[in-house]
């Protein structure tokens, strides 16, 4: 099925470039990380840790994030590791604990190994919301879900679909081979493979570890492996990109597909000089701006997480809380020549 490209309206671009304009590190805490009340008048104090610092996705989530915080009043501070994994996001998850924060909005490296902290940064009062990527749901209060695991991994196999005829080899670019959301969506899109389409093979999966250098590696080598191979799919902002840079000047540029899960910035050139026709992602800006809100609400005992729950999340609308305590963004955007210009994130 061909995917309809959608257009944000311009007051939304034009929201968007503004909560870009923020400084997606650093604090705007005094040092003193003072606890709020947890009423609607209180200094919310919210930190979030990414999967890694330096990551222009997370970039733009915790730009969207820190604009919300600012609307509510509250303090914003964003922390993280350097590489992803779930080790080092442990020790951050007991600062915050250790600092009271009232709320620490995750991105979860690993669906448990962080389970006993975050727990433990609960026990102490801290709310915790996970978003982009979950932990198990008894390890947390909310998660804040970017699109539903099905629509983004049949947006990802429509693409790939439409861009080599429905039929040949294709592989997975994927980042850390224990990552939550990657390994849900690489599940569904074999499930819509086999169910749909019969003629697309997915030869083999690799892990590019969310690491520009080793993403660019492994593409390499999965066009060295297979060398029938017409697509590839990185649902990854990372690895997209670093896919994209290699594709760009080797013989398989125009040849080998590739679409999966990117940022236009990242994307922009290999989208014009014909590398990449059109890939998706959600909003992150919207996302890290949704998860403050929501842990907002809960901080303020607005909403338990129950299903039923209802919030306001500023400028984005109200939101309903769904089962198993989650609450969904929205769908997959699909970006192309067409409309890359008109975003900045």
């Amino acid at each position: 099925m061909k995917i309809r490209n959608r257009r944000l309206s311009a007051l939304a671009a034009a929201t968007l470039v503004a909560s870009l304009a923020l400084t997606a590190c650093g604090s705007d805490d005094d040092g003193g990380n003072e606890s709020g009340s947890g009423d609607g008048g209180g200094n919310t104090t919210v930190t979030f840790l990414p999967k890694n610092l330096g990551n222009p996705y997370f970039d733009t989530s915790s730009a969207g994030g820190k604009e919300a915080v600012e609307e509510f009043g509250g303090t914003f501070d964003e922390v993280g590791p350097d590489t992803a994994s779930p080790d080092a996001q442990v020790q951050f998850i007991n600062t915050a604990a250790q600092q009271g924060v009232n709320a620490l909005v995750v991105s979860a490296n690993d669906p448990e190994a962080i389970c006993d902290a975050l727990n433990e940064a609960r026990d102490a009062g801290t709310t915790v919301v996970t978003f982009d990527s979950d932990t198990n749901p008894e390890c947390r209060d909310l998660f804040v879900n970017q699109a539903s695991a099905e629509g983004i991994a049949k947006a990802q196999v429509d693409l790939i679909a439409e861009q080599i005829g429905d039929a040949g080899e294709i592989a997975v670019l994927s980042a850390a081979a224990n990552a939550t959301n990657q390994n849900a969506w690489i599940k569904l899109m074999e499930e819509e493979l086999a169910a749909n389409h019969p003629d697309i093979e997915l030869v083999d999966t690799v892990y590019g570890d969310d690491d520009d250098q080793t993403s660019f590696d492994k593409t390499a080598a999965l066009l060295q492996s297979h060398p029938n191979l017409k697509g590839i799919v990185s649902p990854t902002t990372v690895g997209i990109a670093a896919a994209a840079r290699y594709l760009s000047t080797s013989e398989y540029k125009g040849k080998v597909a590739l679409t999966g899960l990117g940022t236009p910035n990242q994307m922009r050139e290999y989208v014009k000089d014909g590398t990449v026709t059109a890939f998706a992602l959600w909003n992150p800006g919207d996302l890290g701006y949704l998860a403050a809100f929501a842990a907002k609400a809960l901080v303020d005992g607005d909403i338990s997480g129950e299903e039923g729950d209802t919030f306001e999340a500023g400028k984005l609308g109200e939101f309903t809380v769904d089962a198993d305590g989650t609450v969904l963004l929205g769908d997959p955007f699909v970006f192309d020549k067409s409309n890359i210009d008109d975003f900045d994130f």
